[in-house]
């Protein structure tokens, strides 16, 4: 899919880029190639919080294994219908997926507003996981940058989707439109309970709430929950939602050992899924 002129900007001098065959350049003439996959690599290397940010390739590889068994397609499905009565009645609407992984939940997206005029951009700073998202869709706009600092112009996105992201508020307020949405998601008290049981001796039962922090730009429509039980059936997925969390990093072998053998592995998905109005 080719970049609109002025639709995204150059992260060195924040002028617009405009494309020319797979280049986009600024009218300083900072140039980016794009990569054979189909993406754009907008991340400076000064941006870079290490040599390869953000979630290696075994994560990625965990992460769309597990996913595309659709065990969260109800989530998928309730963010999907909410764009879509976000965006509908919303001519050349303009949505950004910030932190998109490996693209599971944007490429189903952008099937639930394929009717309506909106341009999507699926943006990461692991280039392993953007790499995969290549593959769910070609018309997706998809690039390896910063969150901290996206590559769009102030004030240009209609809704900026946040899933399980790290809460950057300054950020996020930069690049929403007046009265556009924040769609951000993320893990309830009871998410994923029976393996923290399973993993550490003491659960710490998280109240996070990201509305205060969100507060100076953006006013709070609603909270939805979803809640509902699932069952893990197989080792390869149980080691799956592993991979793709935290949690495989602080976990012992034998403690591995005995997860692995424990399936079928019953556990609650619990999650929020806030609306937020940028004031």
């Amino acid at each position: 899919m080719n970049v609109t002129s002025g639709h995204l900007i150059c992260p060195v001098c924040s002028l617009a880029l405009t494309q020319k065959e797979r280049s986009l350049s600024c009218e300083q003439n900072h140039s980016y190639d794009q990569a054979k996959q189909g993406y754009w690599n907008l991340l400076l290397v000064q941006r870079k919080r290490s040599k390869d940010p953000g979630d290696n390739p075994q994560m990625v590889a965990a992460r769309t294994h597990f996913l595309d068994q659709h065990y969260y397609q109800p989530l998928a499905d309730k963010v999907s219908e909410s764009v879509q009565l976000e965006l509908s009645n919303k001519p050349n609407s303009r949505l950004l997926d910030m932190g998109c992984g490996e693209g599971y939940y944007t490429a189903q997206v952008e099937k639930a507003v394929s009717h309506a005029d909106v341009e999507i951009i699926g943006l990461d700073i692991s280039k392993h996981a953007v790499k995969a998202a290549c593959r769910r869709s070609k018309s997706i706009q998809w690039l390896v940058a910063s969150g901290a600092q996206m590559p769009v112009p102030e004030k240009s996105q209609d809704l900026l989707l946040v899933m399980f992201s790290r809460l950057m508020p300054v950020a996020f307020a930069k690049v929403v439109k007046p009265d556009g949405l924040l769609l951000l998601a993320w893990p309830a008290q009871e998410h994923l309970l029976e393996l923290r049981q399973r993993i550490y001796k003491e659960v710490k039962v998280s109240e996070y709430d990201p509305t205060t922090e969100l507060a100076e730009q953006f006013s709070c429509e609603k909270v939805d929950t979803l809640r509902f039980e699932f069952s893990l059936h197989s080792k390869q997925d149980i080691q799956a939602l592993l991979d793709m969390t935290p949690h495989s990093q602080r976990i012992n072998d034998d403690s591995m050992a005995i997860l692995l053998a424990s399936a079928p592995l019953h556990l609650t998905f619990h999650v929020n899924l806030g609306f937020f109005r940028r004031l």
